[in-house]
């Protein structure tokens, strides 16, 4: 998954501090971020390759190396080129890729927060955590994160598949949902499966989570059993397919980064 890139280390202690020309500089404009190419792989450019320092706020490390976001050059440096968030999945190594999509979420969630929610004063970054201020009310602001649950529901052999009714991406998922207040992850499951295909679960097993920066959610898979008749009811406006398909006719999703498609591959080779 995209957040697997051991022995590589992304350190999110919050620093305040400048960057010197040998740090990395993470500029992201209109949702995409600015890359270096390196033959078939990626890279992740420095300040000495002519990125304004002024402004750059810290965000993290890599292996030890400090990364900023920065102001955007006013043309790109040669060799260089803004990869959008489709592309960032298919990122080579991981380590790039993981770095320069929490670069863009943290990017996204710093635009967000320019103004109080409470009063509308100017906020600011804070000096002791990673949050936004309010200098005028105090109000304070942290990362947006959202849970959510990803659902692998099985019937013996047979991997209930889902395809999305309204989303660019046209292949299997499993069933997905974010928690509402209140609710615990557990209930979350019951209920996503129940609205979206109709059908009633048992017997929970948490399987791990993922941390999806593409829209700041946590991500906590569960694989379970059907509990009673297969047959699905389908929310239309969620879903245009829902079908039981044995390990043999699950497709291969190998070389993926997401927890989805981890866990139907995982139930594929019999490994759930």
């Amino acid at each position: 998954m995209i957040q697997d890139i051991a022995p590589h280390r992304l350190d999110r202690t919050y620093v305040i501090g400048k960057p010197d020309s040998a740090d990395i500089a993470l500029c992201v404009r209109r949702g995409r971020v600015l890359l270096q190419r390196q033959g078939t792989d990626w890279a992740l450019p420095r300040f000495g390759s002519g990125i304004p320092m002024e402004d750059a706020l810290h965000v993290f490390s890599l292996d030890g190396v400090d990364c900023y976001l920065a102001r955007t050059p006013e043309e790109v440096p040669e060799g260089m080129e803004y990869v959008d968030v489709t592309g960032i999945r298919t990122v080579r190594p991981m380590e790039v890729a993981f770095a320069a999509i929490t670069a863009v979420q943290l990017h996204r969630w710093y635009g967000a927060r320019q103004f109080c929610g409470h009063c509308g004063h100017k906020m600011a970054p804070s000096e002791m955590e990673r949050a936004m201020v309010c200098p005028a009310c105090g109000q304070t602001e942290y990362p947006k994160i959202c849970p959510a649950v990803i659902v692998a529901v099985t019937n013996g052999d047979k991997l209930l598949l889902t395809r999305y009714a309204n989303r660019p991406f046209r292949g299997y998922a499993l069933i997905a949902g974010f928690v509402e207040i209140g609710e615990t992850l557990e209930d979350t499951v019951h209920r996503e499966v129940m609205e979206e295909v109709g059908v009633r679960v048992k017997n929970l097993r948490y399987y791990k989570n993922q941390p999806w920066a593409f829209t700041d959610t946590l991500l906590t898979g569960f694989y379970c059993e059907l509990d009673g008749e297969e047959d699905i009811t389908l929310d239309h406006n969620e879903l245009c397919e829902g079908v039981w398909l044995s390990r043999e006719e699950i497709p291969s999703r190998e070389n993926d980064v997401s927890l989805t498609a981890e866990m139907i591959e995982r139930f594929r080779l019999g490994k759930e």
